[in-house]
C-alpha cells in the first residue's frame, strides 16, 4: 500500500478574543463559505458564497479539523496568521493512502 504525505490542520477559536459575534462569524465565513439568502417581495434567492476551503481540496475530519495537500499549506498558513491572536492552530504531517491523495488531486482538477 503506497502512502504520501499530506497536512492535518486543527484549530480552535478563543471566543473572548473576538470583538463580537459578527467578527467570529466573519472568520468562519472566510474559511468555510456560506449560503446567502435574499427575500425580495414574494421571491426567495439563495447564493453560495465561497470560502477558502471551497478553493482548496480537503478532507473534513471533524468540525475544526481537515486534511489538505502539502502544496496548499502556505495559503492556509497565511489565512490563519491573519487571525493569529484570536485562534490557535496546529499543523501535522500525516500519511494518506494513494487513493485519498488522488481524490484530492482530482477535486482540484475539476
Amino acid at each position: 500500500m503506497s502512502m504520501r504525505e499530506a497536512i492535518l490542520i486543527c484549530f480552535s477559536i478563543n471566543t473572548k478574543k473576538f470583538r463580537d459575534a459578527y467578527e467570529r462569524n466573519k472568520f468562519f465565513k472566510e474559511l468555510y463559505g456560506w449560503k446567502q439568502v435574499i427575500k425580495k417581495e414574494k421571491k426567495h434567492y439563495e447564493y453560495k458564497r465561497d470560502g477558502l476551503l471551497d478553493r482548496i481540496p480537503h478532507i473534513r475530519v471533524d468540525q475544526s479539523m481537515f486534511i489538505i495537500l502539502k502544496k496548499h499549506l502556505q495559503l492556509m498558513e497565511e489565512f490563519f496568521r491573519e487571525w493569529d491572536e484570536k485562534i490557535r492552530w496546529n499543523e501535522f504531517r500525516v500519511l494518506l493512502e494513494e487513493d485519498k491523495i488522488r481524490m484530492l488531486e482530482e477535486w482540484e482538477d475539476e
